[in-house]
């Protein structure tokens, strides 16, 4: 690899031999200026030591995140304004490997405003749920479709619109870091810019609507900021932090609180 690259996603498939998982599956491909590609897997069953062109970027541009698709999934890409669009990924029809892409998602002509994530959905799953997180430390989930009246929280668009609110962005919040299509049973693992990293259940954050600010999920200085997030696999662990007024933390975790401050969108 150059340099000045860096290796930004990786993809666990079934085979590269198997003809049908290969004509049925698709690589998406997203880019921090709203940028979305689709291609066929076939089109990387022959692999190089140095690697093969796999999407174009723009010279203002970057890879963000790369995933598997089975070519009936829905694409959900969320940008630091807290804004989300949700679209089928049968909208983007398949492209060469130099293809730059399609626009996936509107951006705000600000100059901050960049795609922070991109989940891929099976429209048949009603068990996950979207999480998003702050960089000052709020956090929610909420799901796409509320499971008991099918009714959308996140409608379904043509790709390349605004999209929709998925977090109320305000100065206690700080602008969008990432988005995760997580479940109950699941792990959170958040790290900031200082260095300090804490484990949460993603149980012990409550569904909310996508309108609302959510809640504190890690205690941060004036000057730090929520560096990345990862989902953990569920665990036989019993000494993840839970999220309640009574949890003291300060010394291992730094202090994590659940207060809510819904408001109107």
């Amino acid at each position: 690899m150059p340099q000045d690259d860096k290796v930004k996603a990786f993809i666990i498939v079934k085979d590269l031999t198997d003809k049908e998982f290969l004509e049925n599956n698709y690589i998406i491909f997203c880019t921090k200026m709203g940028q979305i590609k689709k291609t066929s897997l076939e089109d990387y069953s022959r692999p190089r030591v140095s690697g093969i062109q796999a999407i174009t970027i723009h010279d203002d541009d970057m890879l963000l995140e790369a995933k598997l698709t089975n070519g009936t999934n829905e694409i959900v890409l969320a940008s630091k304004n807290g804004k989300a669009i949700r679209f089928n990924e049968r909208t983007v029809r398949p492209m060469g490997r130099t293809a730059a892409g399609v626009r996936g998602i509107l951006l705000e002509e600000d100059g901050v405003d960049q795609v922070v994530g991109m989940v891929c959905v099976d429209p048949n799953d009603n068990i996950s749920s979207v999480l998003v997180v702050s960089e000052k430390g709020m956090g929610k989930r909420s799901y796409l479709d509320d499971p008991e009246t099918g009714e959308p929280e996140y409608r379904v668009t043509n790709r390349g619109g605004k999209g929709v609110k998925t977090i109320n962005i305000t100065d206690k919040t700080g602008l969008l870091v990432a988005i995760k299509l997580v479940k109950e049973e699941e792990g959170l693992m958040i790290t900031n810019k200082s260095g300090i990293t804490i484990k949460i259940n993603i149980s012990d954050l409550r569904i909310q609507g996508r309108a609302t600010q959510g809640v504190k999920i890690i205690r941060l200085d004036d000057t730090d900021q929520i560096a990345d997030i990862a989902v953990t696999p569920p665990s036989d662990e019993e000494d993840e932090t839970p999220l309640t007024d009574s949890t003291d933390v300060t010394e291992a975790t730094d202090t994590t609180e659940a207060t809510d401050t819904n408001v109107n969108e």
